[in-house]
């Protein structure tokens, strides 16, 4: 549920895109469980089965390109993939720049991770991935905020010490929580309007046959089934 900041609006008018050809999915692949690089260096993860399903449900030939954060809208609207699927969340920021799918899950929960409990979560330090609307929240929380490319870095600046604690998706977090000497702080906040697919203003159709087959996952229950398969909050 990530916010990035855009002014490359103008790079949409150069991208097109040819409904018959293979339709680029771009992701991060560096957020679990939503999507990841598995050890075979695949992309893997809840957007990943997501997608080759929608993908069949549509009748499209489809293929996976990942890209860093920090420019994958920019790179949507240069061309070079035609969607994004990335557990980004739909924003009224982001609306000025793409059009979005109906949601593939409602709004989740948000959370800080720390050290200790009694750690200072407004007058604190904080980390957050940057271009999120995690780190917006923070920014906006009174907190310092301290940002970092990927998400893995948010959560070891908290166990280094160089920050008090980590905002992230809470289900990201969730696993860290579980396996180190993390706990979650304070209460968990809902940020966004849930996560959908992300395309160029101008592949209305595109954005038309994945609308549709996201409401017909919706309808057969199979998408709230693969949100139970990986654990992501957010059912329909």
């Amino acid at each position: 549920m990530k916010n990035l900041i855009i002014s490359t609006a103008a790079l949409a008018l150069t991208a097109g895109m040819a409904m018959a050809d293979t339709v680029r999915l771009g992701t991060e692949g560096a957020y679990p469980p939503y999507n990841f690089i598995n050890d075979s260096g695949e992309v893997d993860g809840f957007e990943r089965e997501l997608g080759d399903e929608l993908c069949k449900r549509a009748e499209l030939p489809c293929e996976w390109v990942t890209n860093e954060w920090d420019s994958i809208i920019p790179n949507l609207l240069s061309g070079n993939y035609d969607a994004i699927i990335a557990g980004m969340s739909i924003t009224a920021e982001r609306k000025e720049v793409v059009n979005f799918s109906q949601g593939y899950t409602r709004p989740s929960p948000s959370a800080y991770a720390a050290l200790s409990a009694d750690v200072d979560l407004k007058g604190g330090v904080v980390s957050a991935q940057a271009s999120t609307i995690q780190s917006s929240h923070v920014a906006s929380s009174g907190a310092t905020l301290v940002e970092f490319p990927s998400p893995d870095e948010t959560v070891a600046a908290v166990q280094s010490g160089e920050v008090d604690a980590v905002m992230a998706d809470k289900d990201f977090l969730l696993p860290i929580v579980q396996e180190t000497e993390l706990e979650f702080v304070g209460d968990d906040v809902f940020l966004g309007d849930g996560i959908g697919m992300a395309f160029r203003q101008s592949d209305d159709e595109l954005r038309g046959k994945f609308d549709a087959a996201i409401a017909s996952m919706k309808a057969d229950g199979s998408l709230n089934a693969l949100l139970d398969k990986w654990e992501i909050e957010g059912k329909f």
